[in-house]
């Protein structure tokens, strides 16, 4: 362990690590990400409960995980802003300069964010998840809803695993736009429009070609791997998991290669 951190990438890691928890927005977009999960889930969750008591559906129970992972589909925002910031807050205050005369190679400064971003996203994924499957249980166990909570262990506990590979992922993919784009307006327009605007477009030419597309990009990918069922497609994702994170996998490589690729080729 010593060793890795006296070395040139570990140290790099280090100072990334400190200058994430050095700063108010680090635990304020992981607050809003808490929130934002736990009344996403509550909502869908209630819906879902509620719709099933309208159509009579004795017995009928909802997995509480399901409404939490389609929550996701908004409540990543929370977790893109985190990453952008680790990266855009640098230029906007101008110390991106001193990270560089620290770190002058710039695929290692990079490789520093993504390797401090990836856990500390993973790790919010699953906190998150667990609270707002937690919550939506709690309320939907009371008669007011049927008793319709389901929370079966090992299905929630790969749900929440899955939550926070694709939060993982989506963070690391976010610190590679934020790299090639620099700006947290634009960075943040970019994600938006990858993540949410275009796939949405796509869906509402009504083309199946552009639906095919629409649903290779990084959102519905991540609802594929996550292998949600009641999401802003109307169902599932029409293809397996493994091909969903496959997807998810490549956008954030393509995403970090394009960060590096413009990190070596514009001044700070």
């Amino acid at each position: 362990m010593r060793n890795a951190l006296g070395s040139p990438l570990g140290r790099a890691v280090a100072a990334e690590w400190v200058k994430l928890w050095s700063v108010r927005s680090t635990w304020l977009c992981l607050a809003s990400a808490v929130a934002a999960t736990v009344l996403g889930g509550l909502t869908l969750g209630a819906a879902q409960a509620t719709e099933a008591l309208r159509e009579g559906a004795a017995g009928a129970r909802v997995v509480v995980t399901g409404p939490m992972i389609s929550a996701t589909a908004f409540a990543q925002y929370a977790v893109i802003t985190l990453a952008m910031l680790m990266v855009t807050s640098e230029y906007a205050s101008g110390s991106i300069r001193s990270t560089l005369q620290v770190v002058p190679i710039r695929g290692r400064m990079l490789a520093a964010k993504a390797l401090v971003t990836a856990p500390v996203l993973f790790a919010a994924g699953i906190v998150a998840g667990g609270a707002g499957a937690l919550v939506t249980y709690l309320v939907l166990s009371v008669e007011t809803f049927g008793g319709a909570a389901a929370f079966p262990p090992g299905q929630a506990a790969a749900d929440l695993l899955r939550l926070g590979v694709f939060c993982a992922l989506t963070g690391v993919l976010t610190v590679g736009v934020s790299a090639a784009v620099r700006g947290s307006a634009g960075a943040l327009t970019v994600m938006f429009m990858l993540t949410l605007g275009l796939p949405l477009l796509l869906v509402m030419t009504g083309s199946q070609a552009a639906v095919d597309a629409s649903m290779r990009l990084p959102t519905f990918a991540g609802l594929a791997f996550m292998e949600s069922a009641d999401n802003l497609t109307g169902g599932p994702i029409p293809y397996p998991a493994g091909e969903g994170l496959a997807w998810l996998a490549g956008w954030t490589a393509l995403a970090l290669l394009a960060g590096l690729v413009v990190l070596r080729r514009r001044d700070a």
